[in-house]
């Protein structure tokens, strides 16, 4: 596929929203996920487990609210109804996103909803709390009584395992995306500024029904060596590098790709590098298979560029960071492929496969694909990156 030869307004004309959408999580999933939980809480020796606004209340309510000074969670008993804790002036909301049966522990601004929570639960029961509840929450829950244990058994137990419903949905927001690099890359013309790419990305996104983009990325030139970019605003020049890392969501299920590709001829050397890193890339992918241990996928990445001369270890020339993450409704999210990470992959699990390698000042590499675990080792949800001049098939 050409880079450049096209225009921004071209692009956008020719872009359509989505056709075959993916259907949203239906009820009885989202039954099936309380349960789940319930299961996990109480293997844990948890009376009941709570899960503060964000991404995991999502997850199990529907309801896509992000995290504030006021306290909404789902306070999820091991047997009887889920109780949602909200603020009483967000009642009509609440109703209106919840997607589960659930009774309401309604508090006024001048009340603590923590005694809510310790009301709802028996004398002395032991909380198993969301991993990223706030400390202040947590630490006042405590003194109420409760016994207070890590939830993240019960919560990732849930969300790294995606279901066919999950996969369809990340499927669609990753496709969406790609398409949006590929018309990203046919408008690339010598003085076009970053920026004006990051707002047409934006309005493709939007265009196919995956916007507002959820983060993007671009960099020219020096700037593709710093892995989330450098201030400013550079032109696009012959010779240079281009770095497009970008995402959307899809009923709140993120994408995340990475192209990097030459703009005009570049050194040798460059091209070298961008060989070693897509080697990198397709050997963290072949290493995958259930039961094996998420360091190990990195592990894989690592001793190609180790035996190409590159790293060991963090070291640059190298690879700065880990291979890949956990992707679902949050963009990064466990569990990560990264030495020390000893969950054992299973179908069903979905990652980044991301080993950028960076020569430090001057320019750096990453190709960035998803995929996820199926009984016979991995699956792409998109294809990589053909070569360093033809960054789509």
């Amino acid at each position: 596929m050409t880079i450049g030869g096209s225009s921004a307004a071209a692009e956008l004309a020719a872009l359509r929203p989505w056709s075959a959408r993916a259907p949203a999580i239906t009820r009885e999933e989202r039954a099936a996920r309380l349960e789940r939980a319930r299961a996990l809480t109480a293997e844990q020796g948890a009376d009941a487990l709570l899960v503060q606004a964000g991404a995991s209340l999502q997850y199990f309510t529907g309801v896509p609210w992000s995290p504030s000074e006021r306290l909404v969670a789902l306070l999820l008993p091991v047997t009887g109804t889920p109780k949602l804790v909200c603020p009483a002036f967000e009642r009509g909301t609440l109703e209106a996103e919840l997607t589960i049966a659930a009774d309401l522990l309604l508090w006024e601004e001048d009340e603590d909803p923590v005694a809510l929570v310790a009301d709802a639960l028996p004398a002395g029961a032991t909380l198993a709390l969301d991993p990223l509840l706030f400390f202040g929450w947590a630490r006042r829950i405590a003194a109420a009584g409760l016994t207070t244990v890590d939830g993240a058994g019960a919560i990732d137990g849930c969300r790294m395992i995606k279901s066919p419903a999950e996969l369809a949905l990340l499927s669609e927001a990753k496709q969406m995306t790609l398409a949006v690099q590929a018309a990203a890359s046919r408008i690339l013309t010598p003085g076009i500024r970053e920026s004006e790419v990051v707002r047409f990305i934006d309005d493709a996104h939007r265009a196919l029904g995956g916007g507002p983009s959820t983060f993007c990325i671009v960099q020219f030139g020096q700037a593709t060596a710093y892995p989330h970019g450098l201030p400013g605003d550079r032109a696009l020049a012959e010779g240079d590098m281009v770095l497009v890392d970008t995402g959307c969501r899809v009923h709140g299920y993120h994408s995340d790709i990475t192209r990097t590709y030459a703009f005009g001829p570049v050194a040798d050397e460059v091209r070298a590098i961008w060989d070693i890193e897509h080697a990198a890339q397709a050997a963290a992918f072949a290493a995958v298979a259930p039961g094996v241990p998420c360091e190990a996928i990195d592990a894989a990445a690592r001793d190609v560029l180790v035996r190409e001369g590159l790293g060991p270890d963090y070291r640059l020339p190298g690879l700065p960071h880990r291979t890949g993450h956990g992707i679902g409704l949050s963009i990064h999210e466990p569990a990560y492929l990264v030495r020390g990470d000893t969950t054992p992959l299973a179908p069903g699990m979905c990652f980044s496969n991301e080993p950028m390698i960076v020569v430090p000042g001057r320019f750096g590499i990453r190709l960035e694909d998803h995929f996820h675990v199926t009984d016979a080792g991995a699956a792409w949800f998109t294809p990589p990156q053909p070569s360093i001049d033809r960054p789509f098939d």
